[in-house]
């Protein structure tokens, strides 16, 4: 009778020990995805200033022959 009930006591141990895991794991997902959308926004971002450079730098080019 005793062994059944060290053994339940472990079963509840594991338990917790999984439940713990668990919540860390869903922690960090919601970090991760959290994450993931502020660097797509930070990437669309430099996106646009690298076109709107390139641009500028079409029209600089530009300029710059029309006085040569």
């Amino acid at each position: 009778m005793a062994e059944i009930a060290d053994l339940v006591i472990q079963l509840g141990r594991i338990g917790l020990w999984l439940s713990a895991v668990g919540a860390i794991v869903i922690l960090w997902l919601i970090f991760q995805i959290t994450n993931f959308f502020i660097n797509r926004k930070r990437m669309k971002a430099i996106y646009h200033i690298k076109i709107d450079m390139k641009r500028m730098e079409d029209k600089l080019d530009k300029l710059l022959a029309k006085k040569k």
